[in-house]
């Protein structure tokens, strides 16, 4: 079978896309996800045993998650409905429902309803499903690349179980085009495919976990390659390369992944590794993410996490966001990334957050009697007589420009707010402090 004559058949047939076809129909053909789908798992035993409740699966593109509520179609004896909550809306939901009440009561057998993209139904969407998911007319399976808690409405959540798939193994993405190669049915059997193991791994490690890229640019190669004189298909590195020319990244910037790339970021930075914090801010800049926005979140670490034990870092963190918000990209990549490492690199202290945090609470929380009479202003007329400014003590005509008087109000006279670490600079300003204070 030649090129021209296997797709005049898949034409013919009016076949889906490789990753399409390629899609498994049982569990046994199911890859990876072993900690949610290996044999005596919750969901293997209720899928075999068609026990299916309600559930919501979570997790990066191209993983498995319409494949596993494919296999659920496949393996249960319930009416199973699909809808993509990017093209459906509350009248299908009402009109699935009607048919189900109508199903059940004619053959008692249950509906399951899948809805693709599950986030993408707004909250009175959401709401419509919630009355029957809980008298039991449907039985409803989500899945969703968002984070459910933060997209999906808490009550629907409730009477679900949530399953986060993860990306798929280096090595899960080999055996996923192997299997391609392989497949006379449904893959690339049928032609002479020779892979080179730095073309499979070449590609499997551009996919990023993501199956669906990986079957993208297999099917690419392989309609775009001709024949050598022996009839063989050789997709070779070159092939490899120009078939998947960047990494697949889950990243959207309003999405659930780059709240955790931007949380690993700062904590990277707090946490005194400027390694992983260069790679974050890499990784934001490959995905586009807005170099301000990136510039913004290394001014707060600054004072957050750096704070007095290095002042500098706050200078620099300042610096970097005019630089780059005059010089642009490409450049700015360079100057983000000194910022990065010297935040990172910079003894830290929290002291001045939660000295602040403090301090909020406690003007929330306790009522004073206002300022002392001897630091309020004097310099009106009239302030005398009101006692204001009576017996404050100036500082500068004493030792060291310091003298011990009461500055907060009466009521928190004891208190402490700022606590000096003994970090960098900051520990000087604790000795400096203590040295005044004797």
């Amino acid at each position: 079978m030649d090129l021209f004559e296997y797709q005049r058949q898949k034409n013919m047939k009016k076949e889906s896309p490789l990753a399409s076809r390629m899609r498994p129909k049982t569990l046994e053909e199911f890859m990876g996800q072993e900690h949610i789908v290996g044999k005596n798992t919750l969901l293997y035993r209720a899928i075999k045993a068609d026990k299916i409740t309600s559930v919501i699966f979570y997790g990066p593109p191209g993983t498995g998650k319409t494949t596993l509520a494919k296999i659920i179609a496949n393996s249960t004896k319930s009416e199973f409905v699909q809808l993509n909550a990017t093209s459906s809306g509350t009248k299908d939901i009402k009109e699935t429902v009607e048919e189900a009440k109508k199903i059940f009561g004619m053959s008692g057998k249950k509906t399951i309803l899948f809805i693709d993209e599950i986030h993408r139904f707004n909250k009175s969407q959401q709401d419509a499903l919630l009355p029957y998911v809980e008298d039991g007319t449907l039985n409803f399976i989500g899945a969703t690349t968002e984070n459910p808690y933060f997209e999906v409405n808490k009550a629907l959540l409730s009477r679900s179980i949530i399953f986060e798939l993860k990306y798929l193994t280096f090595e899960d993405i080999k055996s996923i085009i192997k299997k391609c190669i392989e497949d006379k049915e449904n893959g690339f059997g049928a032609l002479k495919v020779n892979m080179t193991d730095e073309a499979l791994n070449f590609i499997a490690d551009m996919s990023n976990g993501d199956a669906r890229t990986a079957l993208n640019a297999i099917e690419l190669a392989v309609l775009t390659t001709e024949r050598n004189d022996d009839g063989i298909l050789n997709i070779d590195i070159s092939v490899a390369e120009q078939c998947i020319q960047k990494r697949t990244l889950n990243y959207e910037k309003n999405g659930d992944n780059h709240y955790d790339t931007i949380s690993a970021f700062i904590k990277s930075m707090r946490g005194s590794d400027p390694d992983a914090a260069v790679y974050y801010l890499a990784k934001m800049l490959y995905a586009g993410e807005d170099i301000k926005f990136i510039a913004r979140r290394i001014i707060i670490c600054a004072s957050e996490d750096v704070g007095n034990a290095d002042p500098r870092a706050l200078q620099v963190a300042v610096s970097a966001f005019e630089a780059v918000n005059i010089i642009g990209m490409p450049e700015s990549r360079i100057i983000l990334a000194q910022a990065v490492a010297y935040v990172a690199s910079a003894p830290k202290s929290n002291s001045a957050i939660l000295a602040i945090e403090k301090a909020m609470n406690d003007v929330k929380n306790i009522q004073t009697s206002g300022v002392p009479n001897h630091l309020k202003d004097a310099h009106y007329k009239g302030a005398v007589k009101l006692g204001h400014g009576h017996g404050y003590k100036y500082a500068h005509d004493y030792k060291n420009h310091y003298v011990k008087q009461q500055y907060l109000p009466d009521e928190l006279v004891n208190e402490k707010y700022y606590v000096p670490s003994d970090n960098g600079y900051e520990k000087k300003i604790k000795q400096w402090l203590e040295f005044i204070k004797l």
